[in-house]
């Protein structure tokens, strides 16, 4: 095989060696580069490499594109073609990876795929009760598994810690640096964790409702948290109908709550159907960042960790 894939069982060794060290062969001459996918995964990729000279970090949907619609411009394809470390999620929206890779031309890439690292972590789609059923075309044979694994902080310390070692073996000369900006951002990710199990555990809601796609999942699973939501987290679909509108508006006045979710850049058109029908007054709208289109101003200035803490206080605000 061409390039070297880090599989799920490798990956794993890989994140329990970050606290013991990681062996590797030597980087190639001049800068190494290590070209990422979304804005989280080149975040994380950012937080570990830090200060280390001679890497070359590439964003490649920092146009702002959703990540269900992007499609690789001929620069992307060639910065991929001839990168040093190739890092993506794996999910059905980058079903073009496969395609960009087969043409590389650096035989000697380094891959990894994150939905691989998480294995047996990775969850179902679910289409709840109350939601638009995707069309025929948006089905697929066999498990979907949602995609959005970025949403929970638990996956990304587990993403962080196999994104080190793989650069580790693709630059031993920077591993401990690696390994001590991962370690002491996953500190951080550790705590904005408690942070939420605390808030959670305590509130008086645990129920969100969706008036938009839900690509939450995981993060509601961390935390025990409930939802009902118009659309699974990859739908195309940005019409609800009068049924699942009704739906949700019945959620909100049995729930007792008084708010409705959107993620950002909604029209809240949705959002703003489901708050009229319901009988419960002064229903207000919270947005949460599922960062599935992030642009490079915005990458300049926010980070995941700012998302989550961001989605923390609109959380906080919501729940209690």
């Amino acid at each position: 095989m061409f390039r070297k894939t880090v599989s799920f069982a490798a990956a794993l060794t890989l994140a329990a060696s970050l606290f013991t060290g990681c062996s590797a062969p030597s980087a190639r001459d001049g800068k190494l580069s290590v070209v990422c996918t979304i804005f989280p995964v080149y975040d994380w990729a950012r937080e570990v490499i830090g200060d280390a000279d001679g890497v070359q970090l590439t964003y490649l949907m920092n146009s702002g594109a959703d990540l269900h619609n992007y499609q690789p411009t001929a620069d992307d394809m060639i910065r991929i073609s001839d990168c040093d470390v190739f890092i993506y999620v794996g999910g059905e929206s980058d079903s073009w990876v496969d395609g960009a890779l087969s043409n590389a031309r650096n035989k000697d890439m380094i891959v990894i795929d994150l939905m691989d690292v998480l294995g047996n972590a990775l969850r179902e789609e679910e289409l709840k009760e109350g939601m638009e059923a995707p069309d025929e075309e948006e089905e697929e044979e066999g498990i979907a598994y949602d995609e959005h694994i970025w949403l929970s902080l638990r996956n990304a310390e587990d993403c962080t810690a196999a994104i080190a070692c793989l650069l580790s073996d693709a630059d031993s000369e920077h591993a401990g640096t690696y390994k001590d900006n991962a370690s002491s951002y996953i500190d951080e990710l550790e705590a904005l964790d408690a942070d939420f199990t605390e808030l959670t555990a305590s509130a008086k809601n645990k129920t969100l409702i969706f008036a938009d796609r839900f690509p939450f999942l995981y993060f509601v699973d961390d935390y025990g948290l409930d939802y009902y939501a118009a659309f699974i987290g990859c739908s195309a679909e940005s019409e609800a109908s009068f049924e699942t509108i009704a739906f949700l508006a019945d959620k909100v006045d049995e729930l007792g709550v008084d708010c409705v979710f959107t993620i950002e850049g909604s029209s809240c058109t949705i959002a703003d159907a489901v708050i009229t029908a319901a009988k419960s007054q002064d229903i207000e709208t919270v947005t949460l960042n599922s960062m599935q289109s992030v642009t490079q101003t915005d990458d300049e200035t926010s980070s995941y960790y700012g998302f989550m803490q961001e989605n923390y206080n609109a959380l906080k605000e919501a729940l209690n």
